[in-house]
């Protein structure tokens, strides 16, 4: 039989309910109540009659999303970026998180973690405007100073769809390395240090090292980032898509996604009903592929699921 909680019991664990409040109270405004609004994706929103006595009109919403010959683009743009970014982003963040584990010395390593760190922040917040003063036509830097003094002729980046799949991948492995790697990089460092030197001892290299001890020791970080990156993987990140390439209507094609799509629809038509189909589309379907990627872990090592 479990242990009875007795009222002494309870009130020595009032302060920890006190800090979990402001938390739980964040949670619930900010997660909980706006999901009640998820009958606009069934209505016809008239601001008069408001959210609740607008008419409803089933899933005319959603045949309005997926009837358009812009639904299949949109679909894919999404998936197959997110699903580069995941697997780039990760590979490049494990490897930059061991190479900076293996520099000797604290001094370097707080340099090289501020190197990482200090782009991450900045591109954070300036990243378009970045992307447009390398990739500018007339005055770039890639245009300016490597492609001329090659003796090769301007490109004109913001009206070549073809380029943008590569520059939307290394942008948003730019943005996001430094945090991800920093991650991983946590995990490194607080891997057990006798097991390498147990490694080194038995002449293992520091390929092995990295193949027999690193690499197991990162696996449920791995698995609980994939996990949650599979979650949002209907989801994009909007500034990148929208903002980096200016909204040139040359690369819509290249890079429209159901994020953009969406809030082009609601500035250009005002339908918030598409707008909520769409946010419960994939809402639903990331929920679906969050607990379908986590059933295939629970089978192959139920210790590295996420529940």
């Amino acid at each position: 039989m479990g242990k009875k909680i007795t009222a002494k019991k309870i009130v020595s664990f009032i302060p920890f309910y006190i800090m979990m409040l402001p938390g739980i109270v964040y949670i619930i405004i900010n997660n909980y109540i706006p999901m009640s609004g998820v009958v606009l994706a069934f209505k016809r929103y008239d601001y008069k009659l408001g959210m609740y006595r607008s008419r409803f009109t089933g899933f005319d919403n959603f045949k309005f999303l997926f009837k358009t010959k812009d639904a299949f683009n949109i679909t894919k743009n999404t998936l197959l970026y997110n699903a580069v970014f995941i697997i780039i982003g990760t590979a490049a963040a494990i490897t930059v998180a061991i190479i900076l584990n293996d520099i000797t010395g604290k001094r370097i390593k707080k340099m090289c973690q501020t190197c990482i760190l200090v782009p991450y922040l900045i591109s954070m917040v300036v990243v378009s405007y970045i992307v447009y003063g390398f990739l500018n036509s007339q005055f770039g830097f890639i245009n300016k100073s490597v492609l001329e003094p090659m003796g090769i002729k301007p490109v004109s980046w913001y009206s070549t769809p073809s380029y943008w799949p590569f520059i939307l991948v290394f942008v948003n492995l730019w943005k996001n390395l430094g945090y991800n790697c920093i991650i991983y990089y946590a995990t490194i460092v607080g891997i057990d240090r006798s097991y390498y030197e147990a490694a080194e001892i038995d002449g293992a290299g520091k390929w092995q090292q990295i193949r027999y001890i690193t690499l197991p020791c990162l696996k449920t970080t791995i698995i609980i980032l994939t996990l949650m990156a599979i979650g949002r993987i209907f989801y994009s990140d909007f500034g990148l898509f929208y903002q980096v390439p200016m909204n040139s209507g040359a690369l819509i094609d290249a890079t429209n996604t159901i994020d953009t799509y969406v809030y082009r629809g609601l500035t250009q038509m005002n339908n918030i009903g598409m707008a909520a189909a769409a946010g419960f589309y994939q809402s639903v379907v990331g929920f679906v592929l969050i607990l379908s990627a986590n059933q295939i872990v629970r089978k192959v090592n139920k210790e590295s699921a996420l529940f």
